[in-house]
């Protein structure tokens, strides 16, 4: 009985998807589809997009499944889905700008969105294309990835550690790193305090 109980475990399945084994491919995905779909629909509105994440997601996993390195599997799946979303659209972002002027683009994402803009996406738009967007833009790639994973991605450290090959500890102090050059940097574009004299 403790041995069925073995091959139940995330970590069994995983192994077993890892030797090729597709009746525990399903099962993994039935145990972890629904709140993958979930936080990743909290973090975009477009339906398509986020299927097609999942499905990407569940394919990295069946191919890479013995990259596995023995870490919660949820937070290893999570990882894997996140990296797909901001993949997803970044290249939406790339195809928009080819094909259309900027106008055009906010148009046709506005008609193609199923429902309105959540919060998140409202947030995310401010730092794509805001002041927060610039002053990001003004900071060292390396401490903008962290940035990115632990705040925008919702990552917690070690998933960011995983998701950009560093260790924990790098992940805190670039954080940290990152906050101080993104408020010198927003300090530098609006220079005024909100509220505050001139």
């Amino acid at each position: 009985m403790g041995g069925h109980r073995e091959k139940d475990t995330d970590a069994a399945l995983l192994r077993a998807v890892a030797d090729g084994d597709s009746t525990a491919m399903a099962a993994l995905y039935d145990r972890h589809a629904g709140w993958l779909h979930m936080r990743l629909a909290r973090r975009c509105g477009d339906v398509e997009a986020v299927r097609e994440v999942l499905q990407d997601t569940f394919v990295t996993v069946w191919r890479s499944a013995a990259a596995h390195r023995g870490e919660e599997v949820g937070g290893w799946l999570w990882t894997i889905a996140a990296r797909r979303l901001v993949d997803a659209r970044r290249a939406q972002e790339r195809t928009a700008r080819i094909e259309t002027s900027p106008m055009d683009a906010i148009r046709v994402e506005h008609e193609s969105s199923v429902a309105a803009p959540s919060t998140e996406e409202r947030v995310l738009a401010g730092l794509e294309f805001g002041e927060v967007g610039t002053a990001l833009g003004r900071i060292s790639p390396e401490l903008r990835d962290v940035l990115r994973a632990t705040v925008v991605d919702g990552l917690t450290t070690r998933e960011t550690a995983r998701l950009l090959g560093i260790p924990e500890g790098t992940v805190k102090s670039r954080a940290m790193r990152a906050r101080a050059e993104l408020r010198s940097a927003l300090a530098h574009l609006s220079p005024t305090p909100l509220g505050g004299p001139a």
